[in-house]
C-alpha cells in the first residue's frame, strides 16, 4: 500500500472519479464516523466515494473533549455493553490501530467522604480495568491506585487539602481528535477511495422510490457533480435530519444537538503530574493534560442554533471555571484562559421511549432503498458504527462482500512508529533538529514524520518554529495543505495544528507567516493570502465577542458575525 497524498491535484481528480462511474458506496460526511466508514467500506474491497462539505473533522469530531475511553460514568448508569465495546476499542486503537497518535493518560479522581465513597467509587474503577482486560485489548495500560490523601496530594497539589479525603488514579486515552480523522481520511485514500473535502451534497438522484445518488458541489472550484452509487450512507452527525430533509423523507429517529465546551490554560496553571475527574450536579468535569496545556471540560446543554460554530457564551465560561475552582486552591480566572472551543454532541431523540433512551449509544437504518443513516455514539466507538453502517450497506448489494477488516488494519503513520521511536535520537542528530522535535513529529505523524522531515531536507529553513506558535515547525503548515488536505488558513491553524487554542493571541499573530507558507502549496496570489488572513483575524474577533455574551442567543449571534471563507 502506497500511503495517498490529499493535495490540491488529487482533490479535483477525485471528484473526477467519483462522477466517472458508479460508486458501490458513497459517504457523505467527514468526521470520524463518515471516515471510518470509507475506510472499513474501502477495505472490504468496495469502489468508494468520501466527501465533506466544509474541512476534515471541521464540525463534532475537532471539538471533543480528546480522550478515547470506556466512559467510566456510564458504569454507573449500569450501560456495561457500551462500556465493554468502548474499552475493546480503547485498547485496540492504543496498541494496533494508532500507537502514534493516542497515548495513555492517568487520572485522579478525588474522594469526599470516607470509607463508603472509596468502596463505592473502588468497586466502580476496579470493574472498570476487569471490563478493559477481558476485552483481550486492555493489558497495554497500569491499573488503577488508591491514594491517601496525602499521596493525592504529592501527584495533584494543585488540590485543595479541603477538597479530598484521598483518591483514586486510574488510566485511560487521549488523542488530538481532527488529526485522528484526518489520518484516517488519508489511510481510507490509500487503500483506494476517492476522498473530497469542500464538496457539499446539495440533493440526492433518485429512480422511483431508490436513492441512486448525490448531487455534489465543488465549494472550492464551482461547478456541480452527479455522483452514482449504489449505496449512500450518511454519516453527518447533527446534521442527519438536515441531510435527511434533502430527499423528503421524515426519518426514523432524530439527532438532537447538545453543547459542549472546553477551556484550554497553560501547563503552569495547574501543578499536578495527573488529570482529575471531577463530579458535578450535572455530570462530570475532566482536567487533561495537552501537551504544555490543560484542557478543562466540559458541559452539557440543548442548542437549537447555528450547528456549524456553536458558540461558547459567558455563562459557559463561568460554569467551568466556577467548578474547577472548587477544587484547585490557586483558583483560575479569565486571564488564565487561553482558548476556548465548542462542539456538539449528536444524541438520538426518537419518537418513542424506546428509541430516546438510545442518547450516548448509536443507530443504523435504512429509510429508503439505496440509503443508510448511521448516527448517534461515541467517537472512541466510531470503528463499530462504521461496520455497522457498511454492514447495512452491504445488504442493498448484490453481491459478496468481504467482513469487516478493520480491526486489523492500521492507520498510515503507524507500521515501523515504535522503531523510529526507539531510534529518535538518532533521527535528531542526522536531522540537526533537537530530539524533543523529532518526538512531537513522531506522536504527530509517526512514520509518515519521514516525508516531513524531506520537506526539512529540501528547505531547511521548513525546520525553524513558526514565529508566535513555537511548538510548531514551519513544515507543519506546508505538510498540512500539500498532504493532508487542508484548503484554507483556518484549516491549518485550527485543525492540523491547535494554534487557535493553544495561544492567548488565538493564532492571530502566526496568521500571516502561515499564509505566506502555505500559498504557494495551493496556488494563492497577493490578494488571497489578505483574504484569508483578514478572514481568520475575523473570525478571532467573532468569538472573543461570543464569549463575552451572557447567553446562547447573544453569543450564536456574535459568533455569526464571522461567516465560513467560502460560505455554504
Amino acid at each position: 500500500m502506497q500511503t495517498a497524498i490529499l493535495g490540491p491535484a488529487q482533490r479535483a481528480e477525485a471528484l473526477a472519479r467519483m462522477a466517472e462511474r458508479e460508486l458501490d458506496v458513497l459517504v457523505v460526511g467527514g468526521g470520524v464516523v463518515g471516515a471510518g466508514t470509507a475506510l472499513d467500506a474501502a477495505t472490504r474491497g468496495l469502489s468508494t466515494g468520501l466527501v465533506e462539505a466544509r474541512d476534515w473533522a471541521s464540525g463534532t469530531s475537532s471539538r471533543s473533549s480528546k480522550l478515547i475511553h470506556g466512559g467510566l460514568r456510564y458504569l454507573e448508569m449500569l450501560d456495561f455493553a457500551l462500556v465493554r465495546e468502548a474499552l475493546k476499542e480503547r485498547g485496540l486503537l492504543l496498541e494496533r490501530l494508532a500507537p502514534h497518535l493516542v497515548k495513555p493518560v492517568p487520572f485522579l479522581y478525588p474522594l469526599q467522604h470516607k470509607a463508603w465513597e472509596r468502596w463505592y467509587a473502588g468497586a466502580g474503577v476496579a470493574l472498570y480495568d476487569a471490563m478493559s482486560v477481558s476485552s483481550g485489548h486492555g493489558r497495554g495500560l497500569p491499573v488503577h491506585r488508591h491514594l491517601s490523601q496525602k499521596r493525592a496530594l504529592r501527584a495533584a497539589p494543585c488540590l485543595k487539602k479541603g477538597a479530598l479525603v484521598g483518591a483514586l488514579q486510574y488510566y485511560d486515552a487521549q488523542m488530538d481528535d481532527a488529526r485522528y480523522v484526518a489520518t484516517m481520511v488519508r489511510t481510507a485514500a490509500s487503500y483506494g477511495a476517492a476522498v473530497a473535502n469542500r464538496a457539499r451534497v446539495v440533493g440526492f438522484l433518485r429512480e422511483g422510490e431508490r436513492v441512486v445518488g448525490a448531487r455534489v458541489e465543488d465549494v472550492e472550484g464551482g461547478g456541480e457533480y452527479e455522483i452514482r452509487a449504489r449505496q449512500i450512507v450518511n454519516a453527518t452527525g447533527v446534521w442527519t435530519d438536515d441531510t435527511q430533509a434533502l430527499i423528503g423523507e421524515r426519518g426514523q429517529f432524530h439527532v438532537r444537538a447538545s453543547k459542549g465546551i472546553h477551556l484550554v490554560v497553560p501547563k503552569d496553571r495547574i501543578h499536578s503530574t495527573s488529570g482529575l475527574i471531577l463530579r458535578t450536579e450535572k455530570s462530570v468535569l475532566f482536567v487533561i493534560p495537552w501537551g504544555r496545556h490543560w484542557i478543562v471540560g466540559t458541559t452539557d446543554t440543548d442548542w437549537d442554533l447555528d450547528k456549524a460554530h456553536p458558540a461558547a457564551s459567558s455563562a459557559d465560561i463561568d460554569y467551568l471555571l466556577e467548578h474547577v475552582n472548587e477544587v484547585l486552591a490557586t483558583p483560575l480566572t479569565r486571564d488564565d484562559v487561553e482558548g476556548v472551543y465548542a462542539g456538539l454532541r449528536p444524541l438520538l431523540a426518537g419518537e418513542s421511549d424506546a428509541t430516546s433512551k438510545l442518547s450516548r449509544e448509536h443507530t443504523v437504518a435504512h429509510p429508503v432503498p439505496g440509503l443508510v443513516v448511521v448516527a448517534g455514539g461515541k467517537y472512541t466507538t466510531y470503528r463499530v458504527m462504521a461496520k455497522d453502517a457498511v454492514d447495512e450497506a452491504v445488504h442493498g448489494l448484490d453481491q459478496r462482500v468481504a467482513e469487516c477488516v478493520t480491526e486489523d488494519v492500521p492507520l498510515v503513520g503507524a507500521e515501523g512508529y515504535r522503531a523510529l521511536w526507539n531510534a529518535r535520537a538518532r533521527i535528531a542528530a542526522r536531522t540537526g533538529l533537537h530530539v524533543a522535535r523529532i518526538e512531537h513529529l513522531l506522536n504527530r505523524y509517526g512514520s509518515l514524520a519521514e516525508e516531513l522531515l524531506e520537506l526539512v531536507v529540501a528547505d531547511p529553513s521548513l525546520g525553524e518554529p513558526l514565529t508566535a506558535a513555537d511548538d510548531y515547525l514551519r513544515a507543519e503548515a506546508v505538510y498540512a495543505c500539500t498532504h493532508e488536505g487542508a484548503r484554507h488558513l483556518d484549516d491549518v491553524l485550527t485543525r492540523r495544528t491547535r494554534i487557535s487554542i493553544e495561544t492567548f493571541d488565538r493564532g492571530a499573530r502566526s496568521a500571516r507567516e502561515v499564509a505566506e507558507l502555505i500559498a504557494p502549496a495551493l496556488g494563492w496570489d497577493g490578494d488571497q493570502v489578505e483574504k484569508e488572513i483578514a478572514h481568520y483575524q475575523k473570525r478571532v474577533e467573532a468569538e472573543r465577542e461570543s464569549q463575552r455574551q451572557p447567553d446562547d442567543l447573544t453569543a450564536d449571534a456574535a459568533r455569526l458575525g464571522a461567516p465560513d471563507i467560502v460560505p455554504l
